[in-house]
């Protein structure tokens, strides 16, 4: 970080659109945190309390509502801020620089992490018999190291190149939160080395991922189209569907933010808000409405909650 920053405050301009939207956007998304909040708590819990779902694949999922649950809170409440008060937008420099590394630090996690897991359930689906053997508790204990590991390197690289910059002129960025691209465009230097740096490292990070990921499902697929009975077909595709959903809307939009070099959109900060905002509470939905085990550790949590309340 240079010593030369004379910048010591920045002012987030928030989303771009009408100021009469302020205050029904703050209601959507505050209700939206909230539930996200919630919803990703009560996963860790009924995971927690139910021994049937102490398994490889649950436990990756405990990881991901985690994540998830800080992701959020990194970026929804300071945005809550800046649509609340015309001053919220505020934001110190040493606050933005933890911003930005905290918000790479989880991308960057779940990113790793959907590929463990789409790692497990391809294990779980074309090696059924030897899956225990395979995804040991140790083994699982690692992987989830490794993506941590990787994602707090990954993030550090992100940070220290944004901020080794002088910034010295405007310090309004055009986002709801601190982001590389955004900030660079304050930056009282040449920053193509950075937005080039920046591109390659994001690109082999999210082109990597989505490529082991896509391998991933082409086995699982092929091992599915070879089980003989359409109900196990439906249950091994029922299983791996939601896992994808919630992939296609991670990648999606962070494909289109970070890998188009020198990118200044405004509509970069719309797009955001599918991988900051609706991602988030999209897991605990997806997850649940759509896994039977789930739904019945959900049920056996309400029935001996039943009596307690009684």
């Amino acid at each position: 970080m240079s010593n030369a920053s004379l910048v010591t405050v920045f002012v987030l301009t928030g989303l771009p659109g009408a100021p009469g939207l302020d205050t029904p956007l703050f209601a959507i998304f505050l209700v939206i945190y909230v539930l996200t909040v919630l919803g990703n708590l009560l996963i860790l819990l009924v995971i927690t309390l139910d021994s049937h779902l102490h398994t490889p694949m649950y436990y990756f999922l405990t990881n991901l509502s985690f994540i998830d649950m800080w992701f959020s809170t990194v970026t929804v409440p300071k945005m809550l801020l800046t649509l609340a008060s015309p001053g919220g937008g505020a934001i110190s420099f040493p606050s933005c620089v933890a911003q930005l590394y905290s918000f790479h630090f989880l991308g960057s996690t779940e990113c790793f992490l959907y590929t463990v897991m789409s790692y497990d359930r391809y294990l779980a689906i074309t090696y059924p018999l030897r899956y225990t053997s395979l995804m040991t508790g140790r083994a699982c204990v690692l992987l989830a190291a490794s993506t941590w590991l990787s994602g707090a390197l990954h993030s550090a690289v992100q940070t220290t190149l944004t901020f080794r910059l002088p910034f010295c002129g405007p310090n309004r960025i055009q986002h709801y939160f601190c982001d590389a691209p955004p900030i660079l465009k304050l930056a009282c230097a040449d920053t193509s080395t950075n937005e080039m740096v920046i591109f390659v490292n994001i690109g082999v990070v999210a082109v990597g991922c989505f490529f082991l990921i896509a391998l991933s499902y082409v086995s699982i697929v092929g091992s599915v189209l070879r089980i003989r009975t359409s109900e196990g077909r439906r249950r091994a595709f029922q299983t791996c569907a939601s896992h994808c959903i919630v992939v296609l809307c991670f990648f999606l939009p962070c494909v289109f933010i970070y890998l188009r070099p020198g990118s200044k959109d405004p509509v970069d900060g719309v797009v955001a808000v599918f991988y900051t905002v609706l991602t988030p509470l999209l897991n605990p939905v997806v997850y649940t409405l759509r896994n039977k085990e789930v739904k019945n550790a959900l049920l056996k949590l309400k029935s001996r909650a039943g009596p307690v309340a009684q």
